[in-house]
């Protein structure tokens, strides 16, 4: 169960010095890829609070440089979560935050704030099935043991100051 998914430990990649600095909305600014720590303002944890189309910011597992893809999180029960459509090949975000598990969320919709978080991969088969089968829900499938097989899963925990 949930093979191809198992972490699969590398040793963390080197840090590298672009783009570290860098202005970000919501007045946070960026330093290897991830957003630092400031307070969140009601606005930004509100929003924090739905489900939606997010950014994700991943640190490259080899070149230390900043990943941004688009994907969905979703709130289940006051908890974060990101998974994907099942695909047999592991993705690179996933591969990303095994080396680095610190990650930024950038809201979109409503609000735009960057938001720092730590982000925990899901490989108990028991939480992942719990997890899985209400995103199956959402998103209208019926396959949940291809999902369990295939699908990545993390929990998304936001950093706040």
């Amino acid at each position: 169960m949930c093979e191809n998914y198992k972490s699969k430990r590398r040793a963390p990649a080197a840090p590298s010095n672009s783009r570290c600095g860098r202005q970000l909305s919501a007045g946070t600014s960026i330093k290897e890829g991830v957003a630092a720590i400031q307070p969140l303002d009601d606005r930004v944890r509100q929003a924090l609070t739905r489900s939606q189309l997010i950014d994700m910011t991943t640190t490259g597992r080899t070149s230390g440089e900043p990943r941004r893809i688009e994907i969905v999180m979703h709130n289940l029960g006051g908890r974060r979560y990101i998974s994907g459509m099942p695909f047999r090949q592991r993705r690179s975000w996933l591969a990303n935050i095994d080396a680095n598990p610190q990650i930024t969320i950038h809201l979109k919709r409503g609000i735009r704030a960057d938001v720092p978080a730590t982000a925990r991969e899901i490989t108990d088969p028991t939480e992942r099935r719990q997890i899985l089968e209400q995103i199956a829900r959402v998103w209208k499938r019926n396959d949940v043991d291809t999902m369990m097989n295939y699908s990545p899963l993390i929990e998304v925990n936001v950093e706040e100051t």
